[in-house]
Formats: structure tokens, sequence, C-alpha cells
């Protein structure tokens, strides 16, 4: 595995090694030891979790508040999607800052995205299995977010905003400045 620094601070790529025959092939997507190796991070992954998207589909920008905040390490399975982070940690020298990359069943490629972030995603493909461990269990209660379309953040999400699918409680996500007055 291969780990590559974004420009986000303590946000990672991490691109497995593809191993190929003439049976098929073989990654392996998580190790906890090569993981702390490469990356510095001590994450104890707790829940895993999957959702089914078609083109179009626009989840986030999310995230969990307080003490059930948490890092994920997301990955697409089948399809492709841009996948997107905002740093929302006051004391980071990328606070308010964003990074975009594309996810894919062809590149392997996966997000580590640490505590303090908002996370979302668009889905490019036809349709796409999407899939993340989390270090921290869901808690109703805290959950918060960004809406998608920030002026602020600007995010250029690779799709005319009229192929768009959001759920109604995506629209109603606060802004950036509403976050952070």
């Amino acid at each position: 595995m291969t780990v590559k620094e974004t420009e986000l601070k303590d946000c990672f790529i991490l691109e497995p090694e593809v191993f190929l025959d003439k049976r098929g092939g073989f990654i392996e997507s998580y190790n906890k030891r090569v993981f702390y190796e490469l990356t510095g991070q001590k994450i104890d992954f707790v829940q895993d979790n999957e959702s089914f998207s078609k083109r179009g589909v626009l989840r986030g920008l999310h995230f969990q508040k307080g003490e059930y905040a948490q890092a994920k390490l997301v990955r697409v399975i089948t399809g492709r999607i841009l996948d997107v982070v905002v740093d929302l940690r006051e004391d980071s020298s990328s606070f308010g800052k964003c990074f975009s990359t594309e996810l894919s069943e062809e590149n392997k490629k996966q997000l580590f995205i640490p505590r303090g972030f908002a996370h979302g995603f668009v889905v490019l493909s036809n349709t796409v299995l999407f899939s993340y461990k989390c270090d921290n269990f869901y808690n109703r209660e805290s959950e918060s977010g960004i809406v998608y379309n920030d002026k602020v953040l600007n995010i250029d999400w690779k799709l005319p905003e009229n192929e768009f699918i959001v759920s109604n409680k995506d629209l109603v996500l606060p802004t950036f400045n509403d976050l952070f007055k």
C-alpha cells in the first residue's frame, strides 16, 4: 500500500497493491499495522457502512459533532464518485479548505478522513457501491453538516446542478459561515 498526503492536514489517499493473475485479483483493503506505519494515525475502526446510489446522488456534506466525531476510511467497490472533504478543525493549518478526488472501482483509491472533517460525495457513474469504516459509533443527535452548494466553499462537484439528487435533509443544512460565526 502507498500513502499520499493531500493538501489537508492529516487527510491521506491510500492506494492498495493490486495482485492480478489468471484467476482474477486480490487487494488488502485495510491492515491496521500497515495503516499506522504509513500514516502515523492510531485508529480503531468500530463500524463499517455501505451505501448504494445512482448517478447524480449527492450525499453530504456530513459530520458528527463532539464526542461522536468520526474518522473515516472511504472507498468505492463498484462505480465512480467525486469524494469531497472539508477541514472544520479551527486550530488546523488547513481549516476551511476543501479537497476532492475521484474514487472508483478501477483506481481502488481510498481516502482517510480524520475527525473534524465534513464529508460528501456525488455519483459520477450509473450506480455506485460505496463502503466506509468509522472509528466511532453513529449518534443521531450529533449529526450535522454543511449545505453542498455553500458559496464560501464553492465546491466543483463535476456535474451540472440540475443532475443532482439531494435529500430534503441535505438541502436545508447550514452554511459554513453559519457554523463558524
